[in-house]
């Protein structure tokens, strides 16, 4: 799939890869996020290689922010490991990486687009997200979920 850029401002979005600073991403994923403390760096490597993936970048250079759809392109996706760096935040950059996300043709047309989330519900929602408890799907989906697997 070829890759996209977006520019704003100071910034750029682009789902490029060999752009990805997978160090910044691996250590903000195990020792920030609350969604994935803990995840070894190998498994942070192969979820990247299997996903379609979005760099926010600032123009001196450094990444700042990522996202990432698991997806097959045709029927579902799920959004992951969405986020922005503390030092960046407060710009807009969150809405805009969603939305640049959402708007990737590999992602265009699809019947589901799924993602968690403990506390920016509002955020998603601004994009067509709904609890799954309000659609037909809450008695329906089921998952296996095992959170503890990569414990320290």
């Amino acid at each position: 799939m070829e890759s996209i850029t977006v520019r704003r401002d100071d910034y750029e979005i682009s789902s490029d890869r060999k752009r990805l600073d997978r160090s910044f991403i691996g250590a903000f994923l195990a020792d920030v996020s609350y969604w994935a403390r803990d995840i070894p760096r190998e498994v942070v490597d192969r979820s990247i290689e299997h996903s379609l993936c979005f760099g926010v970048y600032h123009r001196d250079g450094p990444q700042v922010g990522f996202a990432r759809a698991i997806t097959d392109c045709a029927t579902f996706a799920r959004l992951a490991d969405i986020f922005i760096e503390e030092s960046h935040r407060g710009r807009g950059l969150g809405k805009w990486l969603v939305e640049t996300v959402l708007a990737h043709p590999g992602l265009a047309g699809l019947r589901m687009i799924s993602l968690g989330t403990q506390d920016a519900h509002a955020l998603y929602e601004r994009y067509g997200f709904v609890r799954v408890a309000d659609t037909a799907l809450a008695g329906t989906l089921m998952v296996i979920h095992c959170p503890d697997v990569y414990k320290r």
